[in-house]
């Protein structure tokens, strides 16, 4: 009865009146259903995407850096091959005294008399520490050249600066050449050496 009451009431609303309340319902309804509903799950779903998103580009990242990384190690063992060739070329303090007198025997070879052979004091540089040596020949000018080129053509590093040809005598074909020879090591290549034979060695 009460239902059938209630019923009436609302037949007896104006028609305006009730069609105000049926849509005001169904707004009600679906602001009730934005704010609790879709509001919050579309919330969720944009900080979910962001999330995605974000998780991409470390994704990204990471594959950029592990292609350097790939690159880089590729890279290191060039030059830690460059090094260790570079290493070859030049002697350390044990190798001094037999490359000196490989130069002197060069200078026989070559038709030339030491008058003298004298080593000067190391001068360190960055990396690399010079061993210049004071040298003086006297033979011909072809003998100098002959030993110059053999000078360069051998293993270790040997450069020749300050070259000054003088004929012994008026008239004479036998020059005095004097010269510095100078040759490199690396900055504790000792160690180096002996750090690289080791690591062969476990190989």
């Amino acid at each position: 009865m009460a239902g059938e009451n209630y019923i009436e009431k609302i037949e007896n609303i104006n028609a305006p009146i009730r069609w105000g309340i049926y849509f005001g319902t169904i707004a009600l309804l679906a602001g009730l259903f934005f704010w609790f509903i879709y509001k919050p799950i579309n919330e969720e779903i944009i900080t979910l995407d962001d999330n995605i998103q974000a998780l991409e580009r470390k994704v990204a990242q990471a594959v950029k850096k592990a292609k350097n990384k790939d690159r880089l190690n590729a890279e290191k063992a060039q030059a830690d091959a460059q090094f260790n060739e570079a290493l070859k070329l030049l002697p350390d303090s044990k190798e001094i005294p037999g490359l000196l007198k490989k130069v002197t025997e060069l200078g026989d070879e070559s038709g030339l008399e030491f008058r003298v052979f004298t080593p000067k004091s190391e001068r360190a540089k960055d990396f690399y520490v010079e061993i210049p040596v004071a040298i003086e020949v006297q033979g011909p000018y072809h003998n100098v050249g002959v030993f110059f080129s053999k000078i360069g053509r051998m293993e270790r590093i040997m450069n020749i600066y300050n070259v000054k040809m003088n004929p012994v005598s008026s008239n004479s074909s036998v020059l005095k050449t004097t010269c510095d020879a100078v040759t490199y090591r690396f900055k504790g290549s000792n160690n180096v050496k002996q750090e690289t034979t080791n690591k062969k060695s476990k190989k």
